[in-house]
This record gives structure tokens, C-alpha cells and sequence, in this order.
């Protein structure tokens, strides 16, 4: 657990926010639901409710699930001869699937890194 005053390195905090944790102490959670932030950590009370994702998680997660997907059908479709509806159930679960777990692990790294570089995450002034 980092103390307050000392500082957190990027991919510490990144890691946290990762596996939904507070990134500056590791430990309170981070999110009060599925991707809804908590407003303050409960263990340390760092302020987190003005920081804003927008748009970065669902970015991140479409690149990352589209890579992995496309990559998976390619390698796969070529040497197989699955019925059409088999297939097409398969990656587009797979691709829900990843999509539906990425999405707030993404979500916890921009907040991280948004805290991390100081950047104001909102419209508030810094």
C-alpha cells in the first residue's frame, strides 16, 4: 500500500486499475458497479469521481477484442468446415464475451492513467 505523499509508479497504478483497485493504494475498490467509479476510495480517499474515461475504454477494448477475434478467425475458419450458424455463434460469443471483461479492466487503466499523469479527467480546473 503506497502512503499518502509518496508516489506511484505508471504500470503500479495501471495494474490496479486493471484488477479494479484503487490506483494509488492498491487496496479500496475502485468501481461501484459494473463500470460506475466509486466518487472517493474507502481506504485511502483519493477523490476519483470527477475523472472521466469518456470514450478511451470502449477504444481500447475494440482494439484489443478485434485483434484477438480477427486473429482467432483467421487461424481457425481456413482449416474447419463448421456450419455457418456454428460459426457465426462462435466469434461473435467470443467476441462478446471479451468484450464484456475488457471493458472495465480498460476502463480501470485510463482512470489510472488519467490520476497518475495529473491530468484534471474532467471539466473542473486542475
Amino acid at each position: 500500500m503506497s502512503m499518502p505523499g509518496t508516489s506511484t509508479s505508471l504500470g503500479l497504478a495501471a495494474w490496479r486499475g486493471l484488477i479494479g483497485r484503487c490506483p494509488r493504494c492498491g487496496e479500496g475498490k475502485l468501481f461501484a458497479g459494473y463500470l460506475k467509479q466509486v466518487e472517493t476510495c474507502a481506504v485511502c480517499g483519493e477523490d476519483w469521481g470527477h475523472i472521466r474515461a469518456d470514450d478511451g475504454p470502449a477504444w481500447l477494448t475494440i482494439l484489443v477484442v478485434g485483434h484477438i477475434v480477427v486473429g482467432a478467425v483467421l487461424s481457425v475458419e481456413p482449416y474447419v468446415d463448421w456450419p455457418q450458424w456454428l460459426s457465426t455463434t462462435l466469434w461473435v460469443s467470443l467476441a462478446l464475451v471479451l468484450t464484456l471483461l475488457g471493458l472495465p479492466r480498460a476502463k480501470g487503466v485510463f482512470i489510472a492513467f488519467i490520476w497518475h499523469h495529473k491530468m484534471p479527467g474532467s471539466e473542473r480546473n486542475p
